[in-house]
């Protein structure tokens, strides 16, 4: 199913299209009042995707940096080259220590490995504790944004599935009751579990320990309440030093939320005494990305979000329909380097407005990678049939200039005295959802022919 047929499937409900599309809305909205905020924010984008650029440009060198100084903090440093390699290293840290339950704060890596899943089968309990990610795991959902996993759900769905699962009273909707059920229902988890796993935010080089940013606390918690601790890292997520840090703090939750910083910036540098601390540092593809020199930019993501929350097409197709881990305009970007034939579809959910690229904090050229993308996947031959060869029947008109002027004519002249069920008829993909414009009497074209002084 390409991303038009799972588009299609979400706004069929077009209550929950609108709100959906007004909720995030009003998310990229609080992110423009707060980084007006800051004079300095141009700069402080421009020097965050410096660092970044500067990061990518030496990756070998502070990932090597990184790794001594983490074993020297007696972190114990893992490599996996795959989701197959990062699952396996994850799976035998627990088995090792006999751990049968594990807490797991947000992690959209360990989301595209599908951890969790692969744990379930060999016998671990794997309880999701961001609030978000808890609530489509009880559905066995995947999360449709990567900072509001649960955006695609109202608050009597959330209900429902609490009903279903923690036994709360049966039409019961209201958030702070729905929220204190999940707060009694996770303290049991994080009390009985002998491991937790997190994401990792930023890692530094300098020192070999990690940030994490969170809102609700859930990773401090179950880092601080488990033996051992595993933090699975994209290898992108290193700065050089900790002085950089200051900079990405203050863009990262302001464009993710509107919000100056988020409740918890954790810093973690070496086990506490008596526990154990592991960090696997993940490929996954990152390094055929880094050799793509029209993509590369595509590794300064911080994962905010903000991409998704300003564009129209994620904003009223849901995350869903993007049919992978990361959705929106960076995940239509990211994914066509894994698997471009599965995804190719979704560079083409785009209107190429550039909002992306204006509201990224490390300034990715979103959307011209987009249209880079479309590109690389015409000339690959995976454009669906009926877009190849209108495209060639368009390609064709377009070099003939009075074929083209003579078929404009002819156009408008139909239009004007077509019966309204042949001009919206299944071939007018445009007018499925829109009311066609009145057609000119004349071209541009002509009436500047007609008007231009001689």
């Amino acid at each position: 199913m390409n991303h038009s047929q799972a588009a299609d499937l979400f706004i069929a409900d077009e209550p929950r299209t609108d709100w959906h599309d007004e909720t995030l809305w009003f998310v990229r909205s609080k992110r423009d009042i707060e980084t007006k905020q800051i004079p300095e924010w141009e700069e402080l984008r421009e020097l965050a995707s410096s660092i970044k650029g500067n990061v990518l440009s030496n990756l070998d060198n502070y990932l090597i940096e990184f790794e001594k100084n983490a074993q020297n903090n007696g972190i114990q440093v893992h490599w996996a080259k795959d989701a197959e390699e990062h699952n396996q290293i994850v799976f035998n840290i627990l088995e090792s220590n006999g751990v049968k339950k594990m807490v797991k704060s947000k992690s959209m890596l360990t989301e595209d490995c599908h951890l969790n899943h692969y744990l379930i089968e060999r016998g671990v309990d794997v309880i999701d504790t961001d609030l978000g990610e808890r609530i489509v795991q009880l559905r066995d959902e995947p999360p449709s944004h990567i900072v509001l996993p649960a955006i695609h759900l109202k608050k009597e769905d959330v209900g429902e599935t609490f009903h279903k699962h923690l036994g709360t009273p049966k039409g019961a909707k209201d958030p702070e009751f729905l929220a204190e059920t999940a707060r009694h229902h996770l303290r049991e988890q994080f009390l009985s579990a002998g491991a937790s796993l997190s994401g990792v935010n930023f890692a530094i080089a300098e020192t070999g320990g990690i940030v994490i940013c969170t809102n609700e606390g859930n990773s401090d918690l179950g880092i601080s309440l488990t033996p051992i601790h595993i933090a699975s890292m994209g290898m992108e997520k290193i700065i050089p030093k900790a002085e950089h840090l200051g900079v990405f703090l203050r863009v990262l939750a302001r464009s993710a939320t509107g919000q100056p910083i988020t409740a918890y910036s954790s810093h973690y540098h070496a086990p506490a005494k008596g526990k154990q601390m592991h960090i696997v540092i993940v490929d996954m593809g990152r390094s055929e990305q880094l050799g793509r020199a029209d993509f590369r930019k595509s590794l300064y993501c911080i994962r905010c979000g903000a991409c998704m929350n300003t564009c129209p097409v994620y904003r009223r197709s849901g995350g869903h329909s993007y049919s992978y881990t990361v959705p929106g305009p960076i995940g239509a970007i990211l994914s066509p380097g894994i698997d471009m034939k599965k995804h190719s579809s979704l560079p083409f959910a785009s209107t190429l407005c550039g909002s992306c690229s204006d509201v990224c904090p490390v300034k990715i050229d979103i959307h011209a990678q987009l249209y880079k993308w479309r590109q690389e996947i015409s000339k690959e031959g995976h454009l669906p049939a009926t877009k190849k060869y209108s495209m060639k029947v368009m390609s064709y008109i377009l070099e003939r200039p009075k074929l083209y002027a003579f078929l404009g004519k002819m156009g408008r002249k139909a239009l004007g005295i077509m019966p309204r069920f042949l001009v919206y008829s299944p071939a007018n993909l445009w007018g499925k959802n829109r009311e066609m414009p009145k057609p000119p009497k004349e071209s541009f074209r002509e009436w500047y022919t007609k008007n231009k002084k001689s």
